[in-house]
């Protein structure tokens, strides 16, 4: 029954990386860098580059495995530490299209360190992702001057509401 349960749970997993890396595609269908904050074994980016193929994929996780997951080839380059890191923030400043902050897997010490990290570390007109109550998200990044790219849907009472935000970074480095 286990091993049903943990079938299930990584088709689970899968189908929620493909339509966090569909809901990019159709705004940025060929980004070149791609930070996937939190990545763990890198089981996002390795979905992800199903559908962006010539997309470089980099990975930061606060435990060594991103760098097992680099050596999978599952990313490109493998960053041990919180993106807040300022020597961490300084080298990867302004290189990524594509940054992804999905909550459920890498909490962070300072979520606003963080957040304004993820500013620093994308191009001027990248796209933030991030995955949390929108109302919360958006508070978040008012101050910060990004512009929301992802329509706020309808949906029936008996689905939950969505859980994505994608931003477009307006700062300049």
């Amino acid at each position: 029954m286990n091993s049903l349960r943990t079938r299930v749970s990584a088709l689970d997993e899968r189908r929620r990386h493909r339509a966090v890396a569909r809901a990019v595609l159709r705004l940025l269908p060929e980004p070149e860098s791609w930070l996937d904050v939190g990545t763990g074994d890198a089981r996002f980016p390795a979905t992800a580059k199903e559908l962006f193929p010539y997309t470089s994929f980099d990975g930061l996780d606060p435990t060594p495995r991103a760098v097992r997951a680099r050596a999978a080839e599952r990313i490109e380059e493998a960053y041990a530490g919180h993106l807040a890191d300022p020597h961490i923030t300084t080298a990867l400043q302004a290189r990524y299209d594509v940054v992804t902050l999905l909550r459920d897997r890498s909490p962070a010490p300072d979520p606003e360190a963080e957040l304004r990290a993820a500013l620093t570390v994308l191009r001027p007109g990248g796209l933030l992702l991030m995955e949390g109550r929108p109302d919360d998200l958006r508070a978040q990044l008012e101050p910060h001057d990004c512009e929301f790219v992802t329509e706020a849907r309808r949906v029936p009472d008996r689905f939950p509401p969505p859980r994505r935000l994608i931003a477009r970074s307006k700062q300049q480095p």
